[in-house]
């Protein structure tokens, strides 16, 4: 039932009283399971979790491809759920499903010797990108690319001039070069890279 008014309305419809409502019982009945909204949310997010594909053992040189794949494979699932990309964005999720995607990017960092600190603040970095990219990219699709955002964007860098805008010039044709897939990838290969590279300040 859940998932039916996500699906249709956006998980901002998803309460408390609208589940209960619908499953023609009180408020309290839910509670019994859940303690609040929030909760309710992380709920739906992890059974959505249940289905994602956790990649194949693999050698251990293979681990940078190998998590790249199963960041975008979390983002790909949140992509067909905006709404609730958004909601996890301020989320602390805390299901069985969740624990199992941290603890599998953690065995992969720590597969390709990045341990300690930096393994668990970039676990935290990836998968709030992941997070943030679907919400952003999924909202787009859900509204039907009519924000004129971006279009404006790219009209107003294509016409920067050279002398006022120079670092803009240099890479003009460069900003919008690559497809979405191209770019998400590159994406956290970089932040893989940077985990892997810099050590947190103690």
């Amino acid at each position: 039932m859940a998932f039916a008014i996500m699906r249709e309305e956006g998980v901002e419809k998803v309460t408390m009283r609208r589940l209960a409502n619908e499953l023609d019982t009180g408020p309290a009945s839910i509670y019994v399971y859940v303690q609040n909204t929030a909760e309710l949310h992380g709920a739906l997010l992890d059974e959505l979790l249940f289905g994602l594909v956790l990649p194949a053992e693999g050698a251990d040189a293979q681990w940078r491809e190998r998590l790249i794949e199963l960041l975008e494979s979390y983002t790909s699932l949140l992509f067909r759920y905006p709404s609730l990309a958004r909601s996890v964005l301020t989320l602390r999720p805390s299901g069985a499903n969740y624990l199992r995607l941290i603890e599998t990017v953690l065995q992969l960092l720590q597969v390709g010797g990045v341990t300690g600190r930096r393994a668990a603040w970039g676990v935290d970095l990836l998968l709030q990108h992941a997070t943030a990219m679907a919400a952003e990219q999924g909202t787009r699709s859900e509204e039907g690319d009519l924000d004129d955002g971006p279009q404006l964007q790219v009209m107003a860098i294509r016409e920067a001039d050279a002398e006022g805008y120079p670092g803009i010039d240099q890479v003009r044709d460069e900003l919008f070069s690559g497809t979405g897939e191209q770019r998400m990838r590159w994406a956290f290969d970089a932040i893989i890279e940077g985990v892997a590279a810099v050590e947190p300040a103690a």
